[in-house]
This record gives C-alpha cells, sequence and structure tokens, in this order.
C-alpha cells in the first residue's frame, strides 16, 4: 500500500493551494483519512479528516479556510486551503485508516502514511 501526496507549494498570504493524496495497492477498504502537518520545531499535528461516509473534522486553527474532501472510487483525498496564513508552512502529510490484502492473501489493517508535501506560504 503506498500513499502519493501532490499539490505543496510556494503561496502568498490569502492565497490558495489544493492538496492530493492517492492510495495505492491491494487495498480491500480505505476506510478514515487525513492530513497532518508539522511546521519547523512543531510537533506534528491534526490538520483535518473525513470518513468514508463523508463526516469531516478539522483542527480549530483551520476552521472556514479549508476544506478536506474525497472521492472513494479514487481512493484520493484533498485538502484545499484558501486564506492561507504563514503559520500554515509546514510539511503535509496523508494518512488514512487500510485494509488490505497481502501476499498470503490475509486482510491486514494498516494506519499509512504518505510522504510529505511541503507547503511555505510567505507574508
Amino acid at each position: 500500500v503506498q500513499l502519493q501526496a501532490s499539490g505543496g507549494g510556494l503561496a502568498q498570504a490569502g492565497g490558495s493551494l489544493r492538496l492530493s493524496c492517492v492510495v495505492s495497492g491491494r487495498t480491500s477498504r480505505v476506510d478514515d483519512m487525513g492530513w497532518y502537518r508539522q511546521g519547523p520545531g512543531k510537533q506534528r499535528e491534526l490538520v483535518a479528516d473525513i470518513t468514508s461516509g463523508g463526516s469531516a473534522n478539522y483542527a480549530d486553527s483551520v476552521k472556514g479556510r479549508f476544506t478536506i474532501s474525497r472521492d472513494n472510487a479514487k481512493n484520493t483525498v484533498y485538502l484545499q486551503m484558501n486564506n492561507l496564513k504563514p503559520e500554515d508552512t509546514a510539511d503535509y502529510y496523508c494518512n488514512a485508516k487500510v485494509l488490505y490484502i497481502d501476499y498470503s492473501d490475509s486482510f491486514v489493517a494498516l494506519n499509512a502514511w504518505g510522504q510529505g508535501t511541503q507547503v511555505t506560504v510567505s507574508s
């Protein structure tokens, strides 16, 4: 199972970016998906997550500015980030709770992480 994140980059304060993360591999089911971030000198924190049914949860610091969504048919989660602030600068990581099928055709639950994608917001 692999999670491939994309969409990071440089934005000015007040600007927008959209992150995407695709889950690939022998997945039987993808449950909760989410985005975390880790700023310079900070611990990793939850930004937003979303259930397979579409219920979303946000960190207080991003409510009203960020929107998480997913396409279950494509095993993809998105994070639309609007009105970006310099304090949003961080490496962003996607996460997914996955049930996958291993080499012996057994079902295995996995808390999977993608590689970080860097978001830099200039003032």
